[in-house]
């Protein structure tokens, strides 16, 4: 399945010539191995994958033992692959590197010595554990793959031509008309359902059968909670507490992380390593309040007051409906049809947050809840920042819309305080593009082009 990150692969390869290893870091089963030997297969005369899920201990030694004497080392790794390694021709993949963060510290030397091209690949990579021992390498280029996004699950389908399409309406800012924005939308109906996991994309395609799709998924959640328990330490009961808790956390209309529901004691400072576990292990997207919106967004960042998204929105689903161990059928249908009246708000909203986080936005919402003065109260959904910043006009509010009848009680009022510090105000709905009154009301497809 084609993956953008390909590209960035091949800019690596030929821009590093050898100078910089590539760590590729991402949730688990997001398709890293797949797509490191891809490219090793494409771009390489041989590439060598060494697996440290599965790989025995005498060749983990060899990163202790040999490391003064590369000539050995590369010798015993192409015998025990039986794979002859070419100068400047050939690759060595350390997949899972996080189960062996030796390797990862020798990559200094390796690099060092020019002969062959190397690729991390890992998820939970920067957490402590896997990396308190070892000199973290600045010879190292760090890139994330995240699900695939909505493009993506198109390519997967064999579509590789509607997009085209909606980035010409987009860069002309007209609408794709009636047929065409109903086609659109009933792909990312099924984008929103299976989600961009490439093993569940993968199962779609060949059975078009949800209830299957499903369960690819919630044994993907079960990945999650035994890497929870088995990698959290002391911070694993609140961990779980936490990644359980998210659907619920969700589904209320003010969609704020409220750390009492966890246990009525609990107080912020007391999660903060939980909630940071989760993020390294890019099981999670979190989007802080700004107390201030204009340039550094981060600056004004309030830590108490926090919304937690799932990173893959076809997750959260199986996440959400899982009643019965499998998600109804007859939920799947509602949601494909439009049809799904409760929690619709909530889907919608975390695959804006999936999207914009793979697009390279760190997230921020905007909240006053002022008692004294109701023009102050306000909430706005996202707030994102220009590329290139200027004196003015830099933030963009972001209200996400999942129904047909809505009022725009915030974003206008947010607009009347703020105006010289916003760039394009946007509304993400259902509906086709359209501007009024200096915002642009986006379709949900398109945000992949912001």
């Amino acid at each position: 399945m084609k993956r953008k990150i390909y590209d960035k692969m091949v800019a690596w390869k030929e821009k590093s010539n050898g100078k910089t290893a590539l760590l590729i870091d991402g949730a688990r089963r997001v398709g890293k191995s797949y797509i490191a030997s891809e490219f090793a297969h494409n771009n390489y005369k041989s590439y060598i994958l060494v697996d440290f899920n599965k790989v025995p201990d005498d060749i983990k030694n060899l990163f202790n033992d040999y490391l003064d004497d590369l000539d050995n080392l590369f010798l015993y790794l192409s015998n025990y692959y039986n794979v002859k390694l070419y100068e400047r021709e050939s690759l060595i993949i350390f997949d899972e590197v996080q189960l062996y963060p030796r390797a990862r510290s020798a990559i200094k030397y390796l690099v060092d010595d020019g002969r062959y091209d190397y690729i991390e690949t890992g998820s939970l990579v920067s957490i402590k554990e896997n990396v308190e021992d070892i000199l973290i390498p600045s010879e190292e280029q760090h890139i994330e793959l995240y699900p695939m996004d909505f493009e993506e699950f198109l390519w997967a389908l064999g579509n590789d031509n509607l997009m085209e399409l909606i980035k010409k309406c987009f860069n002309e800012k007209m609408p794709l008309g009636n047929t065409m924005h109903r086609k659109v939308m009933d792909y990312f109906r099924q984008y929103m359902i299976v989600g961009g996991m490439p093993q569940a994309v993968f199962e779609y395609i060949n059975s078009k059968d949800f209830e299957r799709v499903d369960q690819v998924k919630r044994n993907i959640l079960d990945l999650y909670r035994s890497d929870i328990k088995k990698h959290a330490g002391k911070y694993s009961l609140k961990v779980e507490s936490i990644f359980d808790d998210i659907p619920a956390q969700l589904s209320r209309h003010e969609k704020k992380f409220k750390i009492t529901s966890l246990s009525k004691d609990a107080k912020n400072r007391d999660y903060d390593d939980a909630f940071m576990w989760l993020d390294d292990a890019m099981i999670v997207n979190r989007c802080f309040n700004t107390t201030e919106p204009n340039i550094g967004l981060s600056l004004n960042q309030d830590n108490s007051s926090m919304k937690c998204y799932m990173a893959d929105t076809g997750l959260l689903i199986s996440h959400s409906f899982d009643e019965k161990g499998l998600v109804d059928e007859e939920v799947y249908k509602k949601i494909l049809f439009n049809k799904l009246e409760f929690n619709g708000g909530m889907i919608l909203e975390n695959i804006v947050a999936q999207m914009l986080t793979a697009n390279g936005h760190k997230l921020f919402f905007y909240s006053n809840s002022s008692r004294d003065n109701t023009l102050d109260r306000m909430e706005i959904d996202f707030l994102i920042a220009k590329k290139s910043i200027t004196n003015r006009h830099n933030i963009s509010p972001i209200e996400v819309k999942s129904g047909k009848n809505y009022t725009l009680n915030s974003l206008n009022k947010f607009i009347s305080k703020y105006n010289n510090n916003l760039d394009i105000p946007y509304v993400i709905h259902t509906s086709d593009l359209k501007i009024e009154n200096g915002i642009t009301y986006l379709p949900i497809y398109m945000l992949i082009l912001i």
